[in-house]
């Protein structure tokens, strides 16, 4: 049997009408940048997401950039992010002018660990960008405290976790703004990049859209120097038929999930994803930990099953950051935990016969392979 990590294939099948005649509507329309697609898909998503305004961008990368700067985060400005987080979330710190400030993640739910984000605020602290790892949430509520009480920004990373909630509201609702990516193995994934900005706040929305359309409020007045970062209407013709699937295909995760955690439970050399409470989590990625994670790995992979890891050097530790100098014990967790994580396929169309597989498979190992340890 071969089970891929990911199978936008068969996404693609199940609502391939859908999918080409949204398409071929542009084409005849040849309405590629702005316009009513991009109009609808703004709409529709600050609608799902609760929010009342959304900025379509090119990238998720562009729209932390862009967040960053509609808040005003320049140069020598501290942000403090998590450190086991994909380096798109760090790497827009700096590109907006900002000092990246890095804290370790939670040992349960792999979110920034709040007690240590409290003890990284300094007088030069501006913002913070908790990141939605995996598709669950971050404490948000504990989160919001923080900020209000050091009055600080906060930027919600929701890259990975479209659809998720907390006390049955959606993240992104919590922070002055969240950015959203639609690279298209997202739970909500364009045919190419894009991303967004959603917020409540008026003067965001609008220095977001104009730094997103080269500072301009029209078409030759530029305010001041922005950047070209435009979701294309392809991408809204494609997201907007996806987005109506979206709880669906969030709930078929939890399902995949769920069938994962009550056949690993009892394996005592894994530990499976844990749910904050009062959360629930999206699933965009199923990480256990083991400390025999790359045996178990190469095991899978001979089995036909397709694994990844998410990410397997922590933020702290790439060249990227050396000159922060940090050191392993500054971060314990992430820095144990980039040697442990192994994430197993999970898509909404992963059928129950190819997760017992999987979970056997895995189970057959830890027991198999004991007496050699």
């Amino acid at each position: 049997m071969h089970i891929p990590f990911l199978d936008l294939k068969a996404q693609y099948a199940s609502i391939k009408n859908e999918i080409d005649d949204a398409l071929q509507s542009i084409l005849d329309n040849a309405s590629f940048i702005g316009g009513e697609p991009l109009r609808e898909f703004e709409e529709k998503f600050s609608q799902y997401c609760t929010t009342k305004y959304c900025v379509g961008v090119g990238n998720g990368t562009d729209a932390l950039i862009i967040g960053l700067r509609a808040i005003g985060i320049g140069e020598g400005d501290e942000v403090i992010t998590v450190a086991n987080s994909f380096v798109a979330t760090s790497e827009a710190i700096t590109a907006a002018g900002g000092k990246v400030v890095f804290a370790d993640c939670h040992p349960d739910y792999y979110t920034i660990d709040t007690n240590d984000l409290i003890k990284k605020v300094s007088p030069r602290t501006k913002a913070i960008i908790p990141v939605h790892l995996y598709g669950q949430p971050a404490n948000m509520p504990i989160i919001m405290k923080i900020a209000r009480a050091y009055n600080l920004k906060v930027i919600e990373d929701c890259a990975q976790a479209h659809g998720a909630l907390i006390e049955e509201r959606r993240i992104g609702t919590y922070g002055d703004l969240a950015t959203f990516s639609f690279y298209p193995g997202k739970n909500l994934g364009a045919y190419g990049d894009g991303g967004a900005i959603v917020t409540n706040n008026k003067q965001i929305a609008k220095k977001s859209r104009m730094i997103a359309n080269h500072g301009r409020i029209d078409k030759y007045n530029h305010e001041f120097e922005g950047v070209n970062s435009r979701l294309d209407g392809l991408q809204c013709a494609i997201l907007n038929i996806k987005l109506d699937f979206l709880n669906v295909w969030n709930e078929k995760r939890r399902n995949v999930a769920h069938l994962y955690s009550q056949s690993l439970k009892h394996v005592s050399e894994i530990v499976i994803p844990a749910e904050m409470a009062n959360s629930k989590p999206v699933y965009h990625l199923y990480v256990i930990r083991t400390q025999r994670r790359d045996e178990l790995a190469i095991y899978l992979k001979e089995k036909g099953i397709s694994t990844g890891i998410h990410y397997p050097i922590a933020l702290h530790n790439l060249n990227a950051y050396k000159y922060l100098e940090h050191e392993p014990t500054h971060f314990p967790v992430s820095n144990q935990y980039q040697n442990e994580i192994l994430s197993l396929p999970i898509y909404p169309e992963l059928s129950e016969e190819s997760i017992k597989y999987i979970t056997d498979s895995i189970v057959a190992f830890f027991i198999n392979t004991k007496a050699d340890h």
